[in-house]
């Protein structure tokens, strides 16, 4: 082998390496821990958006409820997509809010009849994440395994930069 052929192969192995420490580093292999809770999950209050991601008014609802996050301390952001885009384009039905009583007309709230719920916490840096499709599928399986039927809702609970909780209710 010539020369030059080595030193890129030591490169691009150092490289790799130095990816996956990365990753390692940034949380890309902690677990998504999933546990049964016992309890209705909590109502929610906050504001439907309908449109497309690129939507101006789609970055005022975020902000508008995270407005209301700063005003009730100890609230979190929570969303529930009910139609996520494909594309750009596409159309997307999502609800924005906080776990909190919000009064005015432009709040609705959320009132959840299920009484148990699964909790998936995913902890990391937000570039490692697992997708929501991965979480979902992980969700879908612990019920599967333990018998249970889900709603079909799922809560993003946004605890801190790195730290999201998945909140999966399930059917009575």
């Amino acid at each position: 082998m010539s020369r030059k052929l080595i030193v890129i192969l030591v490169f691009l192995a150092f490289l790799v390496l130095g990816g996956l420490i990365i990753f390692n580093y940034l949380g890309g292999n902690n677990p998504i821990q999933i546990t049964l809770v016992n309890q209705k999950p909590t109502p929610l209050s906050g504001i439907y958006y309908v449109g497309t991601p690129q939507d101006p008014s789609l970055k005022e609802t975020f902000e508008k409820i995270e407005t209301e996050k700063s005003l009730h301390p100890g609230s979190f952001l929570q969303t529930i997509y009910e139609v996520e885009p494909a594309g750009k384009l596409d159309t997307m039905r999502v609800f924005v809010g906080i776990d909190q009583l919000l009064v005015g007309d432009e709040y609705e709230q959320l009132v959840f009849e299920e009484n148990r719920y699964l909790l998936a916490r995913i902890q990391g840096s937000r570039w490692v994440m697992p997708g929501p499709e991965k979480v979902k599928s992980r969700l879908q399986d612990f019920a599967d395994s333990a018998k249970l039927e889900l709603s079909e809702i799922f809560i993003d609970k946004i605890i801190s930069e790195n730290e999201v909780h998945v909140i999966a209710p399930i059917r009575n």
